[in-house]
């Protein structure tokens, strides 16, 4: 099943990416393969397993927030919340996001190709991901009535599909489709 694949590593050249590159690192280094599953598990901080913590990255959001931050994506502010002050990183090149929003709505819209295996591959998993995090929604609501519509429903068309046939099917693609039944699991 998608959810059982292990994750093997091809290669481990430097991506240019601190956390990928630590990733990768993590991922030569475990003793036995690990699955998609236990992998999202550790690089999120989302499971607490004393056997593990040498492969968990640690920071993992502050971290992703601060490379945004130097890329000037993100920028950072303090907000007053009554009694604790937090920091908070709101978008400072709206530029740079309306380019992912065009680039998500015309994959559904104006570039739809009616299957996930002839998506472009990092289309198709930032739509994964948008999904996962809630904020799909939001990348379609600028849209007319009708074309929000249009889609919602393909998107949801999309991602109602069965991860376990669609992997075995991918080409290439089997991670993206682990990705998306680890995070409906």
């Amino acid at each position: 099943s998608a959810l059982s694949f292990q994750v093997i590593l091809k290669s481990d050249a430097p991506t240019g990416d601190v956390l990928l590159d630590e990733t990768l690192r993590h991922i030569r280094a475990t003793e036995s393969a690990e699955t998609v599953q236990t992998w999202i598990e550790l690089l999120t901080g989302e499971t607490w397993n004393p056997f593990k913590l040498q492969y968990q990255l640690r920071n993992v959001r502050e971290r992703i927030a601060k490379a945004l931050v130097e890329k000037g994506i993100l920028t950072t502010e303090k907000q007053n919340f009554l009694l604790f002050d937090m920091t908070t990183h709101p978008v400072s090149n709206a530029t740079e996001k309306q380019r992912l929003v065009k680039k998500l709505q015309e994959s559904m819209l104006e570039r739809w190709v009616n299957d996930p295996h002839r998506m472009d591959r990092r289309t198709l998993a930032l739509l994964v991901l948008a999904h996962s995090s809630d904020v799909l929604e939001n990348v379609f609501a600028s849209l007319a009535d009708d074309k929000y519509d249009v889609a919602m429903n393909r998107t949801k068309d999309l991602l109602d599909m069965d991860p376990e046939v669609e992997a075995a099917k991918a080409g290439g693609a089997e991670m993206i489709w682990a990705v998306l039944a680890a995070f409906n699991k």
